[in-house]
Protein backbone atom coordinates (compact mmCIF):
# COMPACT_ATOMS: atom_id res chain seq x y z
CA UNK A 1 0.00 0.00 0.00
CA UNK A 2 2.99 2.29 0.65
CA UNK A 3 4.46 1.60 -2.40
CA UNK A 4 1.32 2.41 -4.42
CA UNK A 5 1.31 5.83 -6.63
CA UNK A 6 5.00 6.55 -5.77
CA UNK A 7 6.34 9.72 -7.40
CA UNK A 8 9.22 9.06 -9.74
CA UNK A 9 12.84 9.40 -8.54
CA UNK A 10 13.31 11.93 -11.06
CA UNK A 11 11.20 14.72 -9.24
CA UNK A 12 13.93 14.63 -6.46
CA UNK A 13 16.84 13.34 -8.17
CA UNK A 14 18.64 16.68 -8.75
CA UNK A 15 20.87 17.57 -5.96
CA UNK A 16 19.20 20.16 -4.27
CA UNK A 17 16.57 18.41 -4.30
CA UNK A 18 13.87 20.52 -6.11
CA UNK A 19 12.21 19.52 -9.07
CA UNK A 20 13.73 20.14 -12.88
CA UNK A 21 12.67 23.16 -14.08
CA UNK A 22 10.21 22.31 -16.78
CA UNK A 23 7.52 24.83 -18.20
CA UNK A 24 4.28 24.46 -16.87
CA UNK A 25 1.24 26.00 -18.20
CA UNK A 26 -0.67 28.98 -16.43
CA UNK A 27 -3.51 26.99 -16.27
CA UNK A 28 -2.50 24.20 -14.10
CA UNK A 29 -1.54 27.00 -11.33
CA UNK A 30 -4.79 28.37 -10.91
CA UNK A 31 -6.26 24.77 -9.15
CA UNK A 32 -4.72 22.98 -6.68
CA UNK A 33 -3.93 18.94 -6.81
CA UNK A 34 -6.10 17.06 -4.91
CA UNK A 35 -4.18 14.61 -2.70
CA UNK A 36 -3.89 11.03 -3.03
CA UNK A 37 -6.16 9.09 -1.03
CA UNK A 38 -2.83 7.07 0.12
CA UNK A 39 -1.06 9.91 1.55
CA UNK A 40 -4.02 11.09 3.53
CA UNK A 41 -4.31 7.07 5.01
CA UNK A 42 -0.25 7.39 5.88
CA UNK A 43 -0.78 10.74 7.26
CA UNK A 44 -3.49 9.33 9.28
CA UNK A 45 -1.58 6.04 10.61
CA UNK A 46 1.13 8.62 11.11
CA UNK A 47 -1.04 10.89 13.28
CA UNK A 48 -2.45 7.73 14.69
CA UNK A 49 0.79 6.55 15.74
CA UNK A 50 2.13 9.77 17.14
CA UNK A 51 -1.26 9.64 19.27
CA UNK A 52 -0.16 5.74 20.41
CA UNK A 53 2.93 7.45 21.29
CA UNK A 54 2.03 10.41 22.94
CA UNK A 55 -0.26 8.11 24.97
CA UNK A 56 2.71 5.63 25.60
CA UNK A 57 4.49 8.67 26.94
CA UNK A 58 2.07 10.12 29.17
CA UNK A 59 1.33 6.49 30.67
CA UNK A 60 4.93 5.97 31.11
CA UNK A 61 5.28 9.23 32.54
CA UNK A 62 2.28 8.63 34.98
CA UNK A 63 4.07 5.17 35.72
CA UNK A 64 7.28 6.86 36.63
CA UNK A 65 6.02 9.21 38.81
CA UNK A 66 4.09 6.52 40.77
CA UNK A 67 7.33 4.61 40.62
CA UNK A 68 9.31 7.47 41.86
CA UNK A 69 6.80 8.19 44.22
CA UNK A 70 6.65 4.68 45.56
CA UNK A 71 10.21 4.73 45.63
CA UNK A 72 10.53 7.97 47.52
CA UNK A 73 7.90 6.53 49.87
CA UNK A 74 10.19 3.51 50.41
CA UNK A 75 12.89 4.96 51.60
CA UNK A 76 11.32 7.55 54.04
CA UNK A 77 10.09 4.03 55.68
CA UNK A 78 13.45 2.62 55.08
CA UNK A 79 14.73 5.60 56.72
CA UNK A 80 12.54 5.63 59.46
CA UNK A 81 13.35 1.94 59.93
CA UNK A 82 16.96 2.23 60.61
CA UNK A 83 16.10 2.43 64.45
CA UNK A 84 14.19 -0.18 64.03
CA UNK A 85 16.70 -2.39 62.64
CA UNK A 86 19.37 -0.47 65.47
CA UNK A 87 16.45 -2.04 68.16
CA UNK A 88 16.33 -5.42 66.30
CA UNK A 89 20.26 -5.68 66.18
CA UNK A 90 20.41 -4.65 69.80
CA UNK A 91 17.94 -7.36 71.00
CA UNK A 92 19.52 -10.42 68.40
CA UNK A 93 22.36 -9.58 70.62
CA UNK A 94 21.01 -9.33 73.56
CA UNK A 95 19.05 -12.85 73.10
CA UNK A 96 22.44 -14.28 72.13
CA UNK A 97 23.88 -13.28 75.44
CA UNK A 98 21.12 -14.38 77.17
CA UNK A 99 21.19 -17.52 75.70
CA UNK A 100 24.48 -18.06 76.56
CA UNK A 101 23.56 -16.97 80.30
CA UNK A 102 20.66 -19.80 79.77
CA UNK A 103 23.20 -22.15 79.17
CA UNK A 104 25.90 -21.45 81.71
CA UNK A 105 22.77 -21.82 84.75
CA UNK A 106 21.72 -25.06 83.14
CA UNK A 107 25.34 -26.46 83.74
CA UNK A 108 25.00 -24.55 87.20
CA UNK A 109 21.57 -26.43 88.06
CA UNK A 110 22.49 -29.68 86.99
CA UNK A 111 25.86 -29.08 89.23
CA UNK A 112 24.05 -27.81 92.12
CA UNK A 113 21.63 -30.87 91.46
CA UNK A 114 24.58 -33.18 91.65
CA UNK A 115 25.90 -31.46 94.80
CA UNK A 116 22.39 -31.91 96.34
CA UNK A 117 22.07 -35.55 95.89
CA UNK A 118 25.77 -36.49 97.09
CA UNK A 119 24.51 -33.91 100.41
CA UNK A 120 21.32 -35.98 100.75
CA UNK A 121 23.58 -39.80 100.52
CA UNK A 122 25.63 -38.17 103.12
CA UNK A 123 22.94 -36.77 105.72
CA UNK A 124 21.70 -40.61 105.62
CA UNK A 125 25.21 -41.35 107.09
CA UNK A 126 24.65 -38.67 109.64
CA UNK A 127 23.09 -40.90 112.37
CA UNK A 128 25.62 -43.81 112.10
CA UNK A 129 28.34 -40.67 111.92
CA UNK A 130 26.54 -39.51 115.32
CA UNK A 131 26.57 -42.62 116.97
CA UNK A 132 30.33 -43.21 116.03
CA UNK A 133 30.95 -39.85 117.55
CA UNK A 134 29.21 -40.58 120.89
CA UNK A 135 30.56 -43.85 121.11
CA UNK A 136 34.40 -41.80 120.29
CA UNK A 137 33.75 -39.46 122.92
CA UNK A 138 32.55 -41.69 125.84
CA UNK A 139 35.63 -43.93 124.89
CA UNK A 140 37.73 -40.39 125.39
CA UNK A 141 35.77 -39.88 128.56
CA UNK A 142 37.03 -43.28 129.67
CA UNK A 143 40.45 -43.03 128.44
CA UNK A 144 40.58 -39.22 130.56
CA UNK A 145 39.66 -40.87 133.37
CA UNK A 146 42.21 -43.37 133.41
CA UNK A 147 44.52 -40.70 132.45
CA UNK A 148 43.75 -39.28 135.46
CA UNK A 149 43.59 -42.27 137.85
CA UNK A 150 47.16 -43.00 136.26
CA UNK A 151 48.32 -40.00 136.89
CA UNK A 152 46.94 -39.82 140.73
CA UNK A 153 48.61 -43.17 141.19
CA UNK A 154 51.96 -41.83 139.82
CA UNK A 155 51.87 -39.21 141.86
CA UNK A 156 51.68 -41.49 144.86
CA UNK A 157 53.91 -44.52 143.72
CA UNK A 158 55.96 -41.08 143.70
CA UNK A 159 55.82 -40.74 147.22
CA UNK A 160 56.22 -43.86 147.89
CA UNK A 161 59.09 -44.56 145.67
CA UNK A 162 60.49 -41.39 147.84
CA UNK A 163 59.81 -42.36 150.99
CA UNK A 164 61.31 -45.95 150.09
CA UNK A 165 64.50 -43.87 148.91
CA UNK A 166 64.78 -42.07 152.25
CA UNK A 167 63.86 -45.40 154.35
CA UNK A 168 66.91 -47.02 152.49
CA UNK A 169 68.97 -44.14 152.89
CA UNK A 170 68.39 -43.77 156.97
CA UNK A 171 69.01 -48.10 156.50
CA UNK A 172 72.19 -47.14 154.96
CA UNK A 173 73.24 -44.97 157.74
CA UNK A 174 72.03 -47.29 160.60
CA UNK A 175 74.30 -50.05 158.83
CA UNK A 176 76.95 -48.07 158.45
CA UNK A 177 76.67 -47.08 162.52
CA UNK A 178 76.08 -50.86 163.33
CA UNK A 179 79.03 -51.42 161.22
CA UNK A 180 81.09 -49.04 163.23
CA UNK A 181 79.52 -50.24 166.42
CA UNK A 182 81.13 -53.98 165.19
CA UNK A 183 84.18 -52.65 164.41
CA UNK A 184 84.21 -50.85 168.27
CA UNK A 185 83.01 -53.83 169.87
CA UNK A 186 85.48 -56.17 168.06
CA UNK A 187 88.13 -54.24 169.06
CA UNK A 188 87.05 -54.49 172.44
CA UNK A 189 86.75 -58.16 172.79
CA UNK A 190 90.21 -58.43 171.28
CA UNK A 191 91.66 -56.35 173.47
CA UNK A 192 90.15 -58.22 176.21
CA UNK A 193 91.28 -62.20 174.78
CA UNK A 194 94.21 -61.08 174.22
CA UNK A 195 96.60 -62.83 177.62
CA UNK A 196 95.23 -65.93 175.91
CA UNK A 197 96.05 -65.10 172.22
CA UNK A 198 93.38 -65.92 170.56
CA UNK A 199 90.25 -63.27 169.56
CA UNK A 200 87.08 -63.74 171.61
CA UNK A 201 84.09 -65.22 170.64
CA UNK A 202 86.64 -66.04 167.83
CA UNK A 203 85.87 -69.69 166.18
CA UNK A 204 89.92 -70.48 166.97
CA UNK A 205 89.52 -69.83 170.60
CA UNK A 206 89.41 -72.73 172.56
CA UNK A 207 86.58 -71.49 174.99
CA UNK A 208 83.34 -70.34 173.78
CA UNK A 209 81.77 -67.80 175.10
CA UNK A 210 78.62 -69.55 177.31
CA UNK A 211 75.63 -67.29 175.80
CA UNK A 212 76.38 -66.05 172.36
CA UNK A 213 74.95 -62.91 171.26
CA UNK A 214 72.05 -63.76 173.65
CA UNK A 215 74.43 -62.27 176.53
CA UNK A 216 77.43 -61.28 174.87
CA UNK A 217 79.57 -58.35 175.82
CA UNK A 218 78.24 -55.64 173.75
CA UNK A 219 74.22 -56.04 172.47
CA UNK A 220 73.63 -53.80 169.01
CA UNK A 221 70.27 -53.28 167.83
CA UNK A 222 69.06 -55.43 164.86
CA UNK A 223 66.71 -53.11 163.14
CA UNK A 224 68.23 -49.76 163.68
CA UNK A 225 67.90 -47.88 166.59
CA UNK A 226 63.94 -47.09 166.12
CA UNK A 227 61.56 -47.76 163.94
CA UNK A 228 62.01 -44.76 162.33
CA UNK A 229 64.77 -45.91 160.72
CA UNK A 230 62.80 -47.58 158.25
CA UNK A 231 61.91 -44.36 156.76
CA UNK A 232 61.08 -41.74 159.61
CA UNK A 233 57.73 -40.70 160.30
CA UNK A 234 55.06 -42.50 157.57
CA UNK A 235 53.54 -39.60 155.23
CA UNK A 236 50.03 -39.62 154.89
CA UNK A 237 49.21 -40.71 151.08
CA UNK A 238 47.62 -38.27 148.57
CA UNK A 239 44.41 -38.83 148.37
CA UNK A 240 43.01 -40.04 144.99
CA UNK A 241 40.40 -37.39 142.62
Amino acid sequence: MVGRNRVSREVFGHWRGYPVEEHIPLGLLTRPIPPHPALLEEELEIQHVELCITDMHAEQDLQSGELIERVLKLEGELRSTEPLKIEASKLHDEIQRLNSISTDLMGQVQAFSQELVKFRAENQNIPALKTEIDGLHQELVRARTAVDFEKNASIELMGQRQAMEKNLVSMDREIENLRSELAISDARVWNAGGAYGMKYKSPDAKFHAPYDDGYGVHQVPTYGSSSASWGGPEKPRMNRR
